[in-house]
């Protein structure tokens, strides 16, 4: 059996730049808190809680006080900074240089479309937290969209402006660009350039892995994708995988893989999220080779 990682997967730059600056904190403290989940896996999660990470949610930052908070690389609302101020919390701020740009374009945009009274649309996943960083600069009145249903919610006799959490599909935000310009035209007839202003914010460091591993799982004949099943980064990039091989299963670690899924002679591709730590991904490349004898002995 020939066993291989992705080398395009694993993490971000966003993310390892987070988990490094909360590994370096927490060399000279005891403990380090941390606004939510510092990435979508919990093994890493578990990692660094070993360390001295508390993973706190915006409830429990309210109590604290005269201590280090991180931020993690999806970014926060200014409602956060307000409080660490307020409550004399020192913020280690980790937010992804790509999300700080795009809060700052969202925030610039709202200001316009208040003045025109357009709205500001955000493809994304409502609750995530690099979607709460981003309608948080829009005092709230931003639109979350994900599904056909939520259009509903958009006055299209009003501009639009559009932005994507940076994770999303590319595809997908196309086809709801699409989707958003046929009903501004079925309801006002005509699109002018004033109606509607898309903006394809997805980091390319993440859109560039579709292709990547569209490439890769269509070499293999398994392909093994490690992610958090929390990550929604993760969901879409197995669903790359998926449609282009069948036989892609989605795992969280090694113990749920099944041996069934294997023959000696295949080539095993192992690729995971933005959020998932290479050492996971090795982890389960030397679970499976270890099977490999035990498959060699029962095809004799």
């Amino acid at each position: 059996m020939n066993v291989t990682i992705d080398k395009n997967s694993g993490y971000c730059f966003g993310v390892e730049f987070a988990i490094k600056m909360a590994e370096d904190e927490m060399e000279g403290n005891d403990r380090l808190y941390c606004l939510g989940d510092i990435v979508h896996n919990d093994m890493e999660v578990k990692r660094l809680s070993e360390k001295g990470l508390v993973v706190i949610d915006r409830e429990k930052l309210q109590d604290l006080s005269d201590c280090k908070v991180l931020i993690r690389a999806h970014g926060e609302p200014p409602e956060t900074y307000r409080t660490a101020i307020e409550n004399n919390i020192e913020l280690i701020d980790a937010s992804c240089p790509v999300v700080l740009k795009l809060q700052h374009r969202v925030k610039t945009a709202f200001d316009k479309m208040e003045k025109e009274k357009g709205q500001i649309v955000i493809y994304g996943k409502k609750g995530h937290a690099e979607v709460i960083g981003l309608t948080g600069q829009t005092l709230e009145k931003a639109i979350v969209v994900m599904e056909d249903k939520d259009l509903e919610k958009i006055d299209f006799t009003k501009p639009v402006t559009l932005f994507s959490q940076t994770t999303k599909s590319t595809k997908g935000f196309y086809e709801l660009k699409e989707k958003i310009e046929e009903k501004i035209k079925a309801t006002k007839g005509v699109l002018n350039e004033i109606d509607f202003n898309a903006n394809d914010s997805i980091c390319r460091q993440v859109s560039n892995r579709e292709p990547q591993l569209k490439h890769f799982a269509s070499e293999k004949d398994v392909i093994i994708f490690v992610s958090g099943k929390k990550s929604s980064n993760g969901k879409a990039l197995y669903q790359v995988c998926k449609n282009e091989n069948e036989k892609s299963y989605f795992v969280e670690n090694e113990s749920e893989i099944d041996p069934n899924w294997f023959s000696p002679e295949d080539k095993v591709g192992i690729c995971g999220a933005t959020s998932t730590p290479m050492w996971l991904m090795e982890q389960v490349m030397h679970y499976i080779m270890s099977l490999e004898q035990g498959l060699a002995l029962e095809s004799n």
